[in-house]
């Protein structure tokens, strides 16, 4: 593949879903990445397997931990989400790998870090979101706090938080020569992003879960639901882009002041009437190119239909995801310079694991 990374080898330790999505976003970009799946929960999943190559290793074999060391003597990254201690009792730690190439950088991509009362703990998103004051600011305000699928911790907080972290430090090493270690932690991920609403916490901005600006309460930005029961998204924020907005649904005169929460029950009800009396797609389309910021809400298979998505997926490179390509075990090992032993207990390691399901959803490490 071509890109700002070319040339860039990275051999993926990592299971489910932030170090794997990590991975395909440094593949997309140019990166030759190695996939290195094991045993049992190590199956690769198909929408992160475009532009990789997979190998089968047994690292609790001296044999698969061997021909891993072979892969790693010339990788510039190795990227692992293990427990804090089990990539090292497998071979594969740091200090290990370091010695064997100083120029390493090595990402260990975790929920709660290297270090710190919680580190050990199993977790998913949900719990990340939730020691990060993300999920006790979601939801209505008379229900229960809704996480928004696992899109902020695994994809945001991880995945692309260590993407980031492994391109910068790559661009340190070109200055220095040196690799590092990179302990990047969906907590911290969180914890970052959070800073911008955590100001806001307990103001008139944001005073309570359910409630402020963009909780969905305020009339200019929620959805709707059209006569169709489907749904249209507003974000007119502004006054002049809820000026056109209130017009474009032929209503008069006078415009209520949507910034002042005394009048939001009352604007959003007739918002509310307005956009009952006709389906989502008559509202999406006489809205279309104006600037009130009102648009479809979207199935997530829906959305692949939009001629926007088309053209932005199809000048990203960001066609539908490949099938999940052949294990390439035997090429990459021979191609690293692993002797017969190791070659063929990588073989035996790969059929034995034949046939495993992808594992999503799956159990935390």
């Amino acid at each position: 593949m071509s890109g700002p990374l070319a040339g860039v080898k990275v051999v993926d330790l990592s299971r489910l879903v932030p170090g794997p999505y990590c991975s395909l976003l440094l593949a997309e970009r140019g990166a030759d990445v190695i996939v290195v799946r094991g045993g049992p929960g190590s199956a690769p999943i198909g929408a992160f397997a475009r532009g990789k190559r997979f190998v089968t290793l047994d690292l609790r074999d001296p044999l698969g931990r061997s021909a891993l060391h072979r892969l790693v003597r010339d990788a510039d990254v190795v990227l692992e989400g293990f427990r804090p201690g089990v990539a090292a009792r497998l071979g594969a730690g740091y200090d290990e790998l370091a010695a064997l190439n100083p120029r390493l950088v090595y990402c260990s991509l975790t929920g709660y870090g290297q270090a710190g009362p919680r580190s050990g703990d199993a977790g998913h998103d949900i719990n990340y979101l939730a020691i990060g004051g993300v999920l006790g600011a979601l939801g209505p305000a008379d229900g229960d706090p809704l996480p928004p699928l696992n899109l902020v911790a695994d994809f945001a907080a991880g995945s692309m938080m260590a993407a980031f972290a492994i391109a910068t430090a790559l661009f340190e090493r070109g200055r220095s020569g040196r690799g590092t270690f990179l302990d990047v932690a969906m907590i911290d991920g969180c914890l970052s992003m959070m800073e911008f609403h955590r100001a806001a916490w307990r103001t008139p901005v944001m005073p309570d879960r359910g409630d402020g600006v963009l909780s969905g309460r305020a009339p200019a930005y929620r959805t709707y639901r059209c006569a169709d029961g489907r749904y249209v998204a507003v974000g007119a924020l502004e006054r002049p882009l809820f000026l056109t907005l209130w017009h474009g649904l032929g209503l008069g005169e006078p415009v209520p002041d949507h910034r002042d929460p005394a009048c939001w029950a009352q604007t959003s009800q007739r918002l509310e009437a307005a956009f009952a009396a006709a389906g989502r797609d008559v509202w999406a389309s006489r809205f279309a190119g104006i600037d009130a910021c009102v648009t479809p809400v979207f199935a997530p298979d829906e959305a692949l239909g939009d001629p926007h998505v088309r053209e932005r997926r199809a000048s990203a490179g960001s066609a539908a995801s490949e099938a999940l390509p052949g294990d390439r075990t035997e090429a990459v090992l021979r191609a690293a310079g692993a002797t017969e032993a190791e070659i063929g207990a990588a073989l035996l390691a790969r059929d034995a694991a034949a046939g495993e399901p992808a594992p999503w959803p799956s159990r935390p490490d």
